[in-house]
């Protein structure tokens, strides 16, 4: 990311360094709800942008920080609610409890409107082609979102944010939208009949222009893709969670619309395959027997939901400069740590092993007594740890000279 001489001028008064700027996850940060009290400042305007009636639209978020919170440089998650592109508020009840609860975290949080297809359109033409194109502006809108925290985070620094670490999510057609934005990085990858280049190209002109929109990693809940093929080597990690039985979009492959004209897109049970098949870290709860956004008015969905993308999220943390754990003193071996996620599993979970570890490396799996239930064998770095036969419970994996990573399953 280029650095403007703005933005040396701002982190030298700071006394900042954003190379050497750490995400400390240490004292349950981003893991427990360690702020019991969450600061919402409501109707933040980031942008505005024409919208499908032709008038334009001042684009409003609210944003979520937990209070009394000290630390300079946070992660932030941006988050687009769903309804199809035609319906739903920055205000929908599970935006304000998922963004809520990530904040408790120690996350800044928003939750955005976008443009969303206008009354008379929806009278008149209301068809796959301006569905589509109101997909296109959503876009444009979220990725505005993004820029307006990196202009922030090289200004003024109101929400400090670190600029690294921007990570969008979505319901739904919110979902369409992050993957978009996290994936549609071509002019060529959308169909002709949208009529890309008049609505403003794939960055768009919602707003804060001169600064990137590029994100650290992508939440799609029950959201789909015109194609996996959107997906490439090299893009940022993907954390879904869909309704096997999703009747709306579907969880593999279909048509969605309704009484439109159809249109074919590809659900996370195809883009998980495509991501894994490229090297990129992804993960995919599928919710078996769920229909379409169980989450919003299901706990336990809502539970299995939040906690699938904290634990996503934690390795995505551990960067160069990051700070991960503060451990006691330990006979075991200073050094980098094997990851693992997500924690609590249900079939399986992947292990991220350091680049400095020499491959291959065996490692214990005990249950609660110690006993040794199975013991791996990782020739490559990512692998997956299918449960198998495993009961319910909680076990440790050891690594020779490390400290045990805690593994339960459901």
């Amino acid at each position: 990311m280029k650095i403007t001489f703005l933005l040396i001028v701002t982190l030298l008064l700071a006394g900042l360094q954003t190379a050497t700027a750490q995400i400390d996850t240490t004292r349950a940060r981003y893991y427990q709800p360690v702020f019991p009290n969450v600061t919402v400042t409501s109707g933040v305007n980031y942008g505005s942008a024409v919208n499908s009636a032709g008038v334009n639209q001042q684009l409003l978020m609210d944003i979520y920080q937990p209070t009394s919170d000290t630390v300079q440089r946070r992660p932030i998650i941006i988050f687009a609610h769903q309804g199809g592109f035609i319906t739903g508020t920055r205000t929908d009840a599970y935006m304000v409890n998922v963004c809520t609860r990530f904040a408790r975290l120690g996350y800044v949080t928003a939750s955005i409107d976008y443009r969303l297809l206008d009354f008379v359109t929806i009278l008149t033409a209301f068809d796959t082609v301006n569905i589509a194109k109101s997909a296109i502006r959503g876009m444009q809108d979220m990725r505005a979102a993004v820029r307006f925290f990196r202009r922030d985070a090289a200004t003024t620094r109101t929400y400090r944010v670190h600029p690294d670490f921007i990570t969008v999510g979505g319901s739904s057609a919110g979902g369409f939208a992050a993957l978009a934005v996290g994936y549609l990085d071509k002019a060529s990858e959308v169909p002709a009949y949208v009529g890309l280049a008049a609505l403003g190209g794939i960055e768009g002109a919602s707003g804060n222009p001169g600064y990137s929109s590029a994100v650290l990693a992508v939440l799609n809940l029950s959201g789909a893709t015109e194609n996996p093929s959107l997906i490439e080597p090299g893009n940022v990690p993907l954390c879904s969670v869909h309704g096997t039985a999703d009747a709306t979009v579907p969880y593999l492959q279909g048509r969605v619309g309704g009484g439109l004209p159809p249109k074919y897109v590809y659900g996370s049970g195809r883009l998980h395959p495509r991501a894994t098949a490229l090297g990129i870290r992804n993960t995919l709860r599928p919710l078996r027997g769920a229909g379409h956004v169980p989450f919003e008015n299901n706990a336990a969905y809502a539970d299995t939901t939040f906690r699938t993308m904290r634990d996503f999220l934690r390795p995505s943390l551990a960067q160069p400069g990051t700070v991960i754990t503060a451990a006691a003193p330990s006979a075991a071996k200073a050094g980098p740590a094997a990851q693992a996620y997500p924690i609590p599993a249900d079939d399986a979970i992947r292990l991220v092993l350091p680049p400095a570890w020499a491959l291959p490396v065996e490692a214990q799996l005990l249950d609660v007594t110690g006993r040794v239930v199975r013991t791996i064998n990782p020739h490559v770095r990512d692998v997956e740890v299918l449960r198998g036969a495993l009961r319910a419970g909680v076990y440790s994996l050891k690594f020779p000279g490390q400290l045990p990573i805690r593994i339960e399953f459901w």
